[in-house]
């Protein structure tokens, strides 16, 4: 793929994911960013190729993987990740970015790096935050190696800004959700979204009567009052990822990129009482609430998330699958 003097490319690792291919499909069909093509660097899956879309195939823990895909492109948006899996986790995480951000800053063509971090990196709900989590706050990562990894993420380029001056900026996101994602980490069943794991939170008999209830699960902190959680919709973050394109604004910063408020367990259960007719159960656990603050993102980029709690929530329960899209989840959470 060869691109006019005037033309952009997108180097996109992790292009087969939620946030890739959503990402990919928005800003093909946008005529504001007709001048952008994209490269999709995949590892395990691959996307269908077209005028503007090309592939380069294998993984980013591979030098040569690397400067090819980062060869000629103009800006690099890092998505690529591993969940709990400690045989890949370095290679994709330290090895990987290391190699990608190394073939960046040596580019004559690189223009800017966005790296899609992640609260894990903030402890999500696994401390206790008396205050809004903002972009100042230190990192916390929670147990596991996922967390940890998005904590190097940002250390790493961050210290690229600093050791090199890169045009870089990390755009924090908590748990990302689609389509009937939502509905599905409030079930009882085995097909459970994410955590927690709300049937091994229960007896087993339990658990299948609340499965067949539609009971809907509130999640409680050790005080037994419901907590606080984050979250934001896909196409409120691409739609962040679009306002830092070539934006001077998001030079070598990071945003939190979430809802304006964080999902109230307890308001869950309130509204789905209220539009569906469904009970709800308190689960005791040792989780804390937790608000990540989006003032800065607002305020800098311009950003403004369109989903609230309602349209979260009436959303994913009124999404119907067809026969041709199974309900498939590459990563548990």
């Amino acid at each position: 793929m060869t691109n006019r003097d005037s033309d952009k490319c997108i180097l996109i690792t992790g292009a087969t994911g939620k946030v890739g291919t959503a990402f990919i499909e928005r800003i093909l069909a946008d005529e504001k960013y007709s001048s952008y093509s994209i490269r999709a660097l995949c590892h395990n899956r691959v996307l269908p190729e077209s005028d503007r879309l090309e592939v380069v195939k294998g993984s980013i823990a591979d030098r040569e993987v690397a400067a090819r895909g980062v060869a000629g492109a103009t800006h690099v948006l890092h998505l690529a990740t591993c969940k709990e899996t400690p045989e890949d986790v370095m290679d994709v995480t330290v090895k990987g970015l290391f190699w990608i951000l190394e073939e960046a800053r040596a580019s004559k063509t690189f223009e800017q790096f966005i790296l899609l971090g992640g609260d894990a990196g903030m402890g999500h709900f696994f401390y206790p935050h008396p205050v809004p989590v903002t972009e100042e706050q230190g990192h916390s990562a929670y147990p596991g190696c996922y967390a940890l990894s998005k904590v190097i993420e940002e250390v790493m380029v961050e210290q690229y800004c600093i050791q090199y001056d890169l045009n870089a900026c990390c755009l924090r996101a908590p748990w990302i959700m689609e389509k009937d994602d939502f509905r599905y980490t409030l079930t009882f069943s085995q097909e459970v979204f994410g955590g927690p794991r709300w049937c091994d939170l229960v007896e087993p008999e339990e658990a299948a009567d609340y499965e067949r209830a539609g009971t809907i699960p509130v999640l409680c902190n050790p005080e037994g009052e419901a907590i606080c959680r984050n979250f934001v919709h896909v196409s409120d973050l691409v739609s962040a990822i679009l306002l830092t394109l070539g934006n001077p604004a998001a030079a070598q910063e990071t945003f939190n990129i979430c809802m304006d408020e964080p999902v109230h367990y307890r308001k869950v259960a309130e509204h789905l009482a209220r539009t569906r007719d469904l009970d709800n159960v308190d689960i005791g656990t040792e989780f804390h609430s937790t608000w990540l603050d989006n003032s800065k993102a607002r305020f800098l980029l311009g950003w403004r998330p369109e989903y609230d709690l309602a349209r979260l929530i009436d959303e994913a329960w009124e999404y119907e699958r067809t026969p041709d899209e199974p309900r498939k989840i590459w990563y548990p959470g």
